[in-house]
């Protein structure tokens, strides 16, 4: 499992030209599946999420987690983040996993997210989005369940 995190002052997602989720000051999360990821990657993620400390406190130093802050989180699906470009230009995406067996994870990992107690907005999975992120800092962390 992959993810892109990313500390937000906002960002909003605009699903199939119609439907728009934002948030205010907390995180956007890219998220994607490949092969072998299991509800065990998902709980890493979220208690990792959940815990890392990349907001800023009163002395300007990282050191608050989007509970500290009681932020918000917006999560979307993007397959792409398993592109294979060692050959050719064409980009292989058989890292990802299939749309089916995706959708099944990414249902799970919004359910865990929303246990915490936090403001979680999604994308919609499979969808055309149109994402618009305030990165702030710019601050973008990957992380990714198969290099612990």
């Amino acid at each position: 499992m992959r993810v892109i995190v990313q500390r937000v002052d906002n960002c909003s997602v605009l699903i199939d030209n119609k439907k728009e989720e934002s948030i205010n000051k907390g995180l956007m999360l890219l998220v994607c599946f490949t092969y072998n990821d299991t509800i065990d990657d998902i709980n890493y993620i979220v208690k990792k999420i959940c815990n890392l400390r990349i907001f800023s406190d009163d002395m300007n130093k990282m050191n608050l987690s989007i509970k500290d802050i009681k932020g918000d989180i917006l999560v979307v699906s993007q397959f792409t983040l398993y592109a294979d470009t060692k050959k050719g230009n064409r980009p292989s995406f058989n890292k990802s996993l299939p749309y089916n067996e995706a959708k099944i994870l990414y249902d799970k990992l919004i359910s865990c997210f929303e246990k915490e107690n936090l403001n979680i907005k999604t994308g919609k999975f499979g969808s055309d989005m149109i994402l618009n992120i305030v990165n702030n800092g710019p601050v973008t962390i990957i992380i990714d369940t198969k290099e612990e």
